[in-house]
C-alpha cells in the first residue's frame, strides 16, 4: 500500500459548483438544471435508466405522491421538501453515472460498509487493478443507486489508504464523532452509510491532512446525493466543528490518568486498539513499549519481496526491475529479500508476481524458514501450509532435491498454494495433502526429518498489515487458540523421526502463544528438547532461551516466533 504522504497529493480540488450534476452513461442522455432546494433534475431518459431497488439514490422523480421511505438513524435531519418516489423503471445496461460525487470517497464508503458486514477485505490492491475498479463500481451502484467515474490506478491506491486508515483508527474516530454529536443516542442510531462518510471525513482531516475545503465539501456532497440534503447538512456541521477544535488544539480526547484500567481505556481510544490488547501489552511489555507497538500498528505497512531463486533469478535481477519501475527499495538482512515502502501497485501491474519472479513475503516469515533450515535431500511436511509462502520458500531452498508435503484443512487455500507453486516452477517438488492434522497424524505411518507447524494464532504480530484484525480478535479467542495450538503440537510431534526436528512458529508476539506453549509441550513430551536457533538466524533475533523472535519495534518487520525442537533417538 502506498504511504499516506504521497496519497495526500492525489487529492485534487474540484471546480466549485453550487449544484450537483447527474449525468447518464450516455453524456447526451441527461440534462441538468438546478431547482430551488439545491438538488438537480435529470431528464426522463436518465430516470428510466435507474435500476429498481438499487439502494439510496441521488435521483428521484419529483412531484410523486408516494412518500420517501423513512430511514433509521438521525431523527433531526430535515425531511425532503416534496415527497419523492423511490420507484424505478426497468434496468438499462448503462448505469446512471454521477460525475460530481468524489468517486474514490464513494467507493471507500461502500467498501467500509461491506467490511463491517464481513463481506470485503481492507486491501484493494491486487494484480488485476482494472477488475478491482469494475467490481467496486458494481458495489457502489447496487448500494447507492448510481455509479461514479472509473477508478484509475491512483484512485485504487487512494481508496486503499482511506479504507485501511479509517479501519485502523475506527475507535479513535468514533469517540470523536460521538463527542461532537449533540447526544450519544444520535451516534448510536446513526445510519451506517452516514457514519462511514463521517469516519472518512474525520480521518482525512485528522490523519491525512487533506485540505479542509476538500474534506468538508466532498463528504458533504456525497452525503447529500447518496442519502439526502439533510444528511449533508449534518456532515457539514460536524466536520466544521471538528476543524475548529483541531485548529484550537482542543480535541475532546480522554486523559491518561487514574488506575491501570482507566489508563488502558484512554490509551485504547487515543491509539485505536481494543482495551484488552492494550492491557495485555502493558502487562507484558510496559506502557512505553505498548504505545510504540500501537504506533507501529497504525503506521503504513512495510512490504518485502522475496526473489524466486528456483527460476534462476537473483536479488540483483529483482533490484534491476524495481529500478526500471522507479520503485524505491532497501536491501534486507536476508539475501533473497528486498524491502519496499511504496510502489506495490507498480510491482503487481508489472507482473513480477504473476511471472514468478518474486513473491510478497515478510522477512519475519523468511527467518522462520531459516530456522527450519531446508537442505537438499530433505523431506519436510508443512502441517498448516496454506496460503503457502513458507512452503514455496522451503521448496526453493531444496535445489531440486527433496520433497515438501503441504498439508492443510482448507481445500480452497491448498488450491491457491499449488497454483502459486506452478507460477514458481515448484509444483513438482510439492505434494498437497487435504486433511486435518489431528486426524492425519493418527492415520498415517509416515515420518519426516523436519516438521514445520506454523500454527493458527492471534496474528498480533501482523496488525500493521491486517488493519481489521484488531477488531476481529476477542480476548476469549486466545484461550481457544492456545488449546488448538497444544493439540496441533501434540499431533505434529508424532510425525517426527527419531533425531528429527519439529519447528513451531506463529505470527504472534504474545508470550502465552509462544514461549509458554513450548514450555508446556516439553513437559508433556520429554523426548523433545529445545535446540537453539543460534547459527540459523542473525543473533539479534535469538532470545535468551534460544528461540527466534522478531519484534516490530526492534526490527521494523512483522512480529513472529519460532522454536526448534529435536527429538531424541530413543
Amino acid at each position: 500500500m502506498e504511504g499516506l504522504a504521497p496519497a495526500v497529493a492525489l487529492f485534487r480540488p474540484r471546480s466549485s459548483t453550487r449544484f450537483p450534476v447527474l449525468l447518464a452513461a450516455d453524456s447526451g442522455a441527461a440534462r441538468s438544471s438546478p431547482v430551488a432546494d439545491g438538488r438537480s433534475r435529470v431528464s426522463r431518459r436518465s430516470l428510466e435508466a435507474s435500476p429498481p431497488g438499487a439502494g439510496r439514490s441521488a435521483v428521484r422523480k419529483h412531484g410523486s405522491t408516494e412518500s420517501a421511505p423513512r430511514r433509521s438513524g438521525i431523527t433531526r435531519v430535515p425531511k425532503l421538501g416534496p415527497a419523492v418516489s423511490t420507484k424505478r423503471a426497468g434496468r438499462r445496461k448503462d448505469p446512471l453515472i454521477n460525475l460530481e460525487v468524489s468517486h474514490h470517497r464513494a467507493v471507500a464508503a461502500v467498501r467500509l460498509l461491506r467490511i463491517e458486514k464481513g463481506k470485503a477485505f481492507v486491501d484493494l490492491l491486487n494484480e488485476k487493478a482494472n477488475d478491482s475498479g469494475d467490481n467496486e463500481m458494481g458495489y457502489v451502484e447496487r448500494t447507492l443507486g448510481f455509479s461514479t467515474r472509473y477508478l484509475e490506478d491512483r484512485d485504487i491506491r487512494l481508496v486503499t489508504v482511506i479504507v485501511a486508515g479509517t479501519v485502523r483508527w475506527k475507535r479513535y474516530l468514533d469517540y470523536l464523532i460521538m463527542s461532537l454529536c449533540s447526544e450519544e443516542k444520535m451516534f448510536r442510531e446513526m445510519e451506517p452509510l452516514l457514519l462511514q462518510i463521517l469516519r472518512i471525513g474525520f480521518f482525512e482531516i485528522l490523519k491525512l491532512d487533506v485540505p479542509a475545503y476538500a474534506a468538508v465539501d466532498e463528504n458533504v456532497r456525497l452525503a447529500k446525493i447518496a442519502l439526502r440534503p439533510g444528511a449533508g447538512n449534518m456532515v457539514n456541521a460536524i466536520l466544521r466543528k471538528l476543524l475548529l477544535l483541531k485548529e484550537t488544539n482542543s480535541l475532546p480526547l480522554p486523559k491518561i490518568e487514574g488506575d491501570d484500567r482507566a489508563q488502558a481505556r484512554a490509551l485504547s481510544i487515543i491509539y485505536s486498539h481494543p482495551v484488552w490488547m492494550v492491557r495485555r501489552w502493558i502487562r507484558f511489555h510496559g506502557k512505553d513499549e505498548a504505545i510504540r507497538l500501537m504506533n507501529w500498528n497504525n503506521s503504513d505497512p512495510r512490504f518485502s519481496l522475496r526473489v524466486n531463486t528456483s527460476k534462476g533469478y537473483t536479488r540483483a535481477d529483482l533490484v534491476k526491475r524495481l529500478e526500471s519501475l522507479q520503485v524505491h527499495y532497501e536491501e534486507s538482512v536476508m539475501d533473497e529479500f528486498v524491502r519496499i515502502r511504496e510502489g506495490m501497485q507498480a510491482v503487481l501491474q508489472a507482473g513480477l508476481l504473476k511471472d514468478g519472479m518474486c513473491a510478497v513475503q515478510d522477512e519475519s516469515a523468511g527467518l522462520v524458514v531459516s530456522v527450519v533450515d531446508p537442505q537438499p535431500g530433505d523431506t519436510i511436511i508443512d502441517c498448516c501450509a496454506a496460503p503457502g509462502g513458507k512452503t514455496l520458500f522451503m521448496a526453493s531452498r531444496l535445489s531440486r532435491q527433496g520433497k515438501i508435503r503441504a498439508l492443510d484443512v482448507n481445500k480452497g487455500r491448498l488450491r491457491i498454494l499449488m497454483d502459486a507453486a506452478k507460477q514458481h516452477s515448484l509444483d513438482d517438488m510439492i505434494t498437497d495433502i487435504h486433511a486435518d492434522l489431528r486426524l492425519y497424524a493418527k492415520e498415517t505411518t509416515a515420518k519426516y526429518e523436519k516438521v514445520l507447524l506454523d500454527a493458527p494464532c492471534s496474528g498480533l504480530g501482523v496488525l500493521s498489515k491486517r488493519a481489521d484484525l484488531r477488531w476481529k480478535r476477542q480476548f476469549e479467542d486466545l484461550e481457544e487458540l492456545m488449546c488448538l495450538q497444544d493439540e496441533l503440537l501434540d499431533s505434529a510431534s508424532t510425525l517426527v523421526k527419531p533425531g528429527g526436528i519439529l519447528i513451531y512458529s506463529t505470527c504472534s508476539i504474545d508470550p502465552e502463544e509462544n514461549e509458554k506453549r513450548i514450555t508446556t509441550f516439553i513437559q508433556r513430551h520429554p523426548e523433545f528438547a529445545i535446540q537453539s536457533v543460534c547459527g540459523y538466524v542473525p543473533t539479534e533475533f535469538v532470545t535468551d532461551e534460544g528461540f527466534y523472535s522478531s519484534n516490530p519495534i526492534k526490527h521494523s518487520m512483522d512480529g513472529a516466533f519460532a522454536a526448534r525442537l529435536v527429538r531424541s533417538m530413543h
